[in-house]
């Protein structure tokens, strides 16, 4: 019975940790300091004051764990992105997610070997180390807040796009380090292999997923999501054993999963979204319980991570995003909240686990600036992002919880039924039913404003963000994208 009762104790504890990190997200919404900041903080607190909590927990399972996460974060990070919106901002995300990223890592070893004296190979660990951005923490930090325009949609995919550059590199730069025969011209091309690799292997296995979604059928609803995070599981392990970039591959399938129509959709997405919470909670807590404050006490610990962190919130990240957005058009409000929005989170955890593993020189100390880089990063710039984006006019909206909904189950996909959101400024906003050019085959059977539905009469004026259930052939489409999602003067009529 004492095994027993010695399990209880730990399910006990977890269970009371989770409920308490869902409390403090709730918190966060209440008061501007994000989740992940209070989970971070809350561990390594927890762990100096019970030093057995850090003891048990080895950096190998840490590295783990962060593996484990990021697949789900990833995934559930291109499925929130979507192609469509993706391909719109393509350019920016992928200059920042790649260019951006050896950039910024470059910058920080220049820094980091003129002012804290690094040797060059590990000024560049640290460097490939705190470059990559986040999406899990981005999404934790906005919240139920929805920013518009196209800087929101260039920060949500240049953090996923950055993740795996920044692994990849930094799987580079420990390979060089610790192997005498490695080179820089070897090292680039692992990484264009892997980056190569891990795009084919995310493609084909979208592909597939999406397939198998749509042609084999489960024996029960609540299977369809199990299905979608074996199948990330699957794909990330696929391209890891061809020398490819998982990570990469996870997130490319992500976005292409994203915008196709499959059974079971919504509970698909509410499913990956709640376990990427939950994923980014676990990588948080394990980073706090790993970091032992007589480490963080250290000048040249504290003192260079705190100068680090500034720098790079300040100067390196606004300089390198400035640069790279010159050709993008972009309101100055936008291209600045962009400079300033780059959040580090989970995968500097990740990167800092293997600088551990890999017994580099003054691993534990690198360990412990990543510590407090990404603790600066999520507590300042998370805590100051909603009041950045209002002071600079970047347009964000509160989405409010919609704990009800009303669905229609269907046998067979409903190939005639369309959705669209009222866009500013579009040919439908501010006008009638009876007054739109939907043609003869198309119909509008409901409005949904403010989270109430409404019956659609011939007079029923319809606003900017408007949700509309409309009937119509699939090949209208396009045409119906002109009347509710674009300008007014490029509204054309639907072929009747």
């Amino acid at each position: 019975m004492s095994e027993i009762g010695d399990f209880g104790t730990v399910v006990l504890v977890v269970s009371i940790g989770f409920s308490l990190a869902l409390l403090a997200s709730r918190l966060s919404d209440r008061f501007p300091v994000p989740a992940p900041a209070l989970f971070l903080i809350a561990a390594a607190v927890a762990s100096d004051v019970f030093p057995a909590l850090g003891d048990r927990l080895s950096i190998r399972t840490v590295e783990r764990v962060g593996v484990v996460a990021l697949i789900v974060i990833l995934f559930d990070g291109g499925m929130k992105v979507g192609w469509r919106r993706f391909r719109r901002s393509a350019v920016p995300i992928s200059v920042l997610g790649v260019v951006g990223t050896f950039a910024t890592a470059g910058l920080v070893a220049l820094a980091a070997h003129s002012l804290f004296g690094f040797g060059w190979t590990i000024a560049w660990i640290l460097g490939a180390a705190i470059a990559p951005t986040d999406p899990a923490v981005m999404f934790s930090v906005l919240g139920r807040r929805e920013v518009g325009g196209r800087s929101g949609t260039i920060l949500e995919g240049e953090s996923g796009a950055n993740d795996p550059v920044g692994i990849a590199l930094m799987v580079g730069m420990l390979d060089y380090a610790t192997h005498h025969d490695a080179s820089i011209g070897v090292v680039g091309l692992d990484f264009v292999i892997e980056m190569a690799v891990g795009l084919v292997v995310g493609v084909a296995g979208a592909w597939l997923l999406l397939e198998a979604m749509r042609r084999l059928p489960l024996g029960n609803e609540a299977l369809y999501p199990l299905r979608t995070l074996a199948a990330a599981g699957v794909i990330y392990g696929v391209a890891s054993v061809a020398h490819g970039s998982g990570f990469l591959a996870v997130f490319v399938a992500g976005l292409l999963v994203a915008d196709e129509r499959v059974p079971y959709k919504a509970e698909i997405e509410r499913f990956h979204t709640s376990l990427a919470s939950l994923a980014e909670i676990v990588a948080f807590v394990a980073l706090g319980l790993t970091v032992e404050f007589s480490t963080l006490g250290r000048r040249d610990v504290w003192l260079d991570g705190l100068v680090l962190a500034v720098l790079l919130a300040f100067v390196l990240r606004p300089l390198v995003a400035g640069l790279l957005l010159l050709p993008v058009r972009l309101r100055r409000g936008e291209r600045v909240f962009v400079m300033w929005g780059g959040l580090k989170g989970a995968v500097p955890i990740l990167l800092g686990t293997l600088v551990v593993l890999s017994g580099v020189d003054q691993s534990e100390r690198l360990y412990g600036i990543v510590f407090l880089v990404v603790a600066f990063s999520v507590v300042v710039q998370g805590t100051s992002i909603p009041l950045v984006a209002r002071g600079l006019g970047v347009p964000m909206r509160m989405v409010e919880a919609e704990p009800w909904s009303i669905s229609i189950g269907l046998r067979d996909e409903p190939h005639g039924v369309q959705r669209f959101l009222v866009a500013p400024g579009a040919r439908a906003d501010g006008t009638q039913i009876r007054d739109l050019p939907l043609g003869e085959r198309a119909w509008i059977s409901l409005v949904i404003r403010s989270g109430s539905p409404r019956q659609a009469r011939g007079r029923t004026e319809l606003l900017e963000g408007d949700e509309v259930l409309v009937l119509a052939p699939p090949e209208d489409e396009k045409a119906l994208q002109l009347v509710f999602q674009q300008p007014a003067r490029r509204a054309e009529p639907v072929a009747g």
